[in-house]
């Protein structure tokens, strides 16, 4: 018919987002740091699954990695130094209907922010921690932090770091009630995006370990591995991610994992002469506390008033 546009019989969203919808403000990282790939990786999965920008939220502490949610066109809280992930399961414990995102970093999460760390595993609330690990503090400029390398030269420790580095991925398989871990390298766009579209696909708390380049303070940390394919190890399995060839074909290095044995997992993770990647435990079988401590938001005060004296009666002598 004259006047109608030649798309008119498609069936088409009401609404369709584009990856303009999820970009927000210019970041303004350092050109090569590989922070700009996981914020393009994140942006994509939210297009791609065409996630609602009002009921997505980023959450994060302090740190280069924490200006993430001012990147990002969502909701989004940037919070204290290590307390992203308080702030994050008191979001998702009141409104499990958000997409919840967490960045933070290796200083973050693995120093000060610890205790949370812990707890937020064990919660196994459904949301995707995204850990940037660059074994330095660098929005203080360079100081040692709890993943830098011994021997690793920072300005706390001029003439090398003297203890051995904490390893995230290991640690949080180690928590209670872990139901996913993986790691991947910002300088594979492939394999990271499999990566985190496996993690916000997993319901629970899904923990991904990035090692990420910092162009200024730590680039001495991961330019062998990217040179060199050989130092990083594909982990790969039936059940573990899906990665296309372009993605996979320059690493030679593989080994075949179970993600279902968390003994195993431990045993991959804790390599130190090359960088596992893949998905390292997964387990869907866990309690995701969200469920429990959203029964009932939506209760009128007569539904309260009468579940309260079911309990009374219950302990009715």
């Amino acid at each position: 018919m004259f006047g109608l546009k030649q798309d008119w019989s498609l069936d088409v969203l009401p609404r369709y987002f584009t990856l303009d919808d999820y970009e927000s403000s210019v970041p303004r990282w350092c050109a090569g740091c590989g922070d700009h790939g996981i914020l393009t990786t994140v942006q994509r999965i939210c297009r791609d699954k065409q996630l609602l920008p009002e009921k997505t939220v980023c959450v994060s502490g302090i740190g280069c990695s924490s200006r993430f949610p001012h990147y990002m066109s969502t909701y989004g809280f940037h919070g204290l130094h290590g307390r992203a992930f308080p702030v994050a399961c008191g979001i998702k414990s009141r409104r499990p209907d958000l997409d919840v995102w967490v960045a933070t970093g290796d200083g973050d999460c693995c120093s000060i922010g610890a205790g949370h760390w812990v707890h937020a595993v064990r919660y196994n609330m459904d949301m995707v921690a995204i850990l940037f690990d660059n074994n330095v503090y660098a929005l203080t400029k360079k100081q040692s932090s709890p993943t830098s390398q011994i021997g690793q030269s920072t300005n706390t420790h001029p003439k090398g770091a003297p203890l051995p580095p904490l390893n995230p991925s290991t640690t949080t398989l180690s928590i209670t009630n872990c139901s996913f871990v993986a790691q991947t390298v910002d300088w594979n766009p492939v394999h990271m995006h499999e990566t985190l579209k496996a993690a916000h696909e997993h319901k629970g708390f899904s923990f991904v370990r990035i090692f990420q380049r910092c162009p200024v303070f730590s680039e001495e940390c991961f330019a062998e591995a990217q040179t060199d394919p050989d130092l990083v190890q594909l982990v790969e399995h039936d059940n573990g991610l899906q990665v296309s060839e372009s993605g996979t074909r320059i690493y030679k290095n593989r080994r075949t994992h179970d993600p279902s044995d968390l003994v195993q997992a431990m045993a991959v993770s804790n390599q130190t002469d090359v960088l596992p990647i893949g998905l390292l435990y997964q387990n869907e079988t866990m309690p995701i506390y969200n469920e429990y401590s959203s029964v009932g938001i939506n209760s009128t005060p007569e539904d309260k008033i009468n579940a309260l004296n079911h309990q009374l009666d219950r302990f009715a002598i």
